[in-house]
């Protein structure tokens, strides 16, 4: 982690994205249009049923310019790669700057959550982080994105009436009265404004 979150002086250090219902294509609107040399880590959780391998990696790695994997216990985050969390496991971001699976309780009846993802990103990036939360049919995602701006980041959701379902993007909106309400294309101006230097 840079020594500006510990200063806390806002600029982005990270990204963290949350979808579930119709996360594929507002994903494959974003991600491919990150460039090469994009300097903060994405770190995502899409809800994928437990038991089945995720093909969001070799998906999302066939399209974008950046390296796309997912997370492993103890993995350093590195600056300008795509991490999913894998299925069935809670991935959280230590304040040493790594990746913790975890498989604690379900939230939402999803593990991996996105509540957990931007909860301990919070804690760990301060102000220096960047909350996404995108479709979706429930709630997940809407306290950890509150939790992004009690902790002085940027919040961003995409706008619920473009969305594949509205339920996650309006209660984002709801529990977070400062995001920003965002069509697809604004979210990937602001992401691109956050992380081109």
């Amino acid at each position: 982690m840079s020594e500006r979150s510990k200063s806390g002086r806002g600029t982005p250090d990270a990204v963290v994205i949350g979808a579930s219902a119709g996360a594929i294509q507002a994903l494959l609107h974003i991600l491919p249009a990150l460039p090469q040399d994009y300097a903060l880590p994405v770190l995502i959780v899409v809800h994928v049923p437990p038991g089945r391998r995720s093909e969001l990696t070799a998906l999302f790695a066939a399209k974008c310019r950046l390296p796309v994997a997912e997370g492993e216990d103890k993995e350093p985050i590195l600056p300008g790669t795509v991490t999913f969390a894998p299925p069935d496991y809670h991935m959280l971001v230590e304040t040493g700057g790594t990746i913790s699976l975890s498989r604690d309780e379900q939230v939402f009846f999803s593990r991996p959550s996105i509540d957990v993802l931007f909860e301990s990103a919070a804690d760990a990036y301060g102000p220096a982080l960047v909350g996404v939360v995108l479709t979706g049919a429930n709630e997940d995602g809407a306290q950890g994105l509150a939790a992004v701006a009690q902790a002085g980041g940027v919040t961003l959701v995409q706008d619920p009436a473009s969305a594949y379902a509205r339920a996650m993007p309006e209660a984002a909106l709801k529990a977070c009265r400062e995001a920003r309400r965002l069509s697809l294309d604004g979210i990937v101006a602001a992401l691109l404004a956050a992380g081109t230097r």
